[in-house]
């Protein structure tokens, strides 16, 4: 059975007339009432080491916390805190440090919630974590359309038959369940995309480059996604300079309003299912910089979430 620790964050005083998310998570659920969405933690970096990048994102969890909880919500709309009251934030998953079952652990904890059709929001974490986010759809038994925000394919082949944190789209493409319908990734860097991981996401489903980006590609992305879809977003797809504090980070990124916008369009999308925020690395981040946006990409993608019908 998977452990999961409840989160331990301090909460921001405020008075009662400027409440924070810290106290309005969950205020609006009820004894055995099963919530509209979910958070759920997943401390893991040593894909991260296994790929040879900076080791810190297993402490992007607690960091996005202590920045969400921070946040108010959006006075214009009644029905973004009626969802944030029936949002619980279950903690984070215990991590072992063994990858794949770390993974596995993680499937079978989202597995009912994707069955039930909650928002499922995952924070990582290095990007294996979207391996294991990707198997509760697999362990759900549903097929699932992945779409990654990266600067990287993420396409990368196992190393010494374990995966990484370059590798979590090659596992879920190719993994016995056949439950990838398709991959996109959107953002890529060319500086930072072999040729042949290039073709093999083209072979799969689509390339969009950073250049190609805008409002308009973003919603006509969501407008084709099929339903269900996995939507990841890998912090180092932004500007380096927005979002210094990533595992590794990217100059000439996405902006910061281009990031947010995406995070916004997933939630309000009604073919996105979940979603993954990853890859930001306190232990490189510059006054916490990178740690709010991160909270503000979940923000946004709950914010979206309570405008559907």
């Amino acid at each position: 059975m998977s452990r999961i620790i409840p989160p331990d964050v301090v909460q921001p005083e405020t008075s009662p007339t400027d409440p924070r998310l810290s106290r309005i998570l969950g205020s609006e659920l009820g004894d055995g009432e099963e919530p509209k969405a979910v958070i759920l933690g997943f401390p893991s970096d040593e894909g991260v080491r296994r790929n040879r990048g900076r080791p810190g994102a297993a402490g992007g969890p607690a960091a996005i916390r202590t920045a969400l909880y921070r946040l108010a919500p959006d006075a214009r709309s009644e029905p973004f805190e009626r969802l944030l009251g029936r949002t619980k934030d279950l903690g984070d998953l215990e991590i072992s440090g063994e990858v794949e079952s770390d993974q596995q652990h993680l499937g079978e904890v989202l597995a009912p919630y994707i069955r039930s059709n909650r928002f499922v929001v995952v924070l990582g974490g290095g990007h294996e974590t979207s391996y294991g986010h990707f198997l509760g759809y697999a362990k759900a038994a549903r097929h699932v359309e992945i779409l990654n925000w990266d600067a990287h394919p993420d396409v990368r082949e196992l190393e010494g038959g374990k995966g990484h944190s370059g590798s979590p789209f090659r596992q879920a493409i190719e993994d016995q369940s056949g439950a990838c319908r398709r991959y996109s990734v959107a953002g890529l860097q060319p500086q930072s995309s072999a040729r042949d991981h290039v073709a093999y996401v083209e072979r799969h489903g689509r390339v969009v480059w950073r250049d190609d980006v805008t409002l308009e590609r973003i919603a006509q992305l969501y407008r084709s996604a099929d339903n269900p879809t996995m939507a990841s977003f890998d912090m180092d797809a932004v500007n380096e300079a927005e979002a210094p504090g990533v595992s590794a980070p990217n100059p000439g990124g996405l902006t910061s309003e281009l990031w947010i916008e995406a995070a916004y369009q997933a939630g309000r999308s009604a073919a996105v299912a979940s979603a993954d925020v990853v890859e930001l690395n306190p232990a490189f981040d510059r006054d916490g910089q990178t740690a709010r946006l991160a909270a503000l990409t979940v923000w946004w993608l709950l914010r979206g979430r309570s405008e559907r019908h």
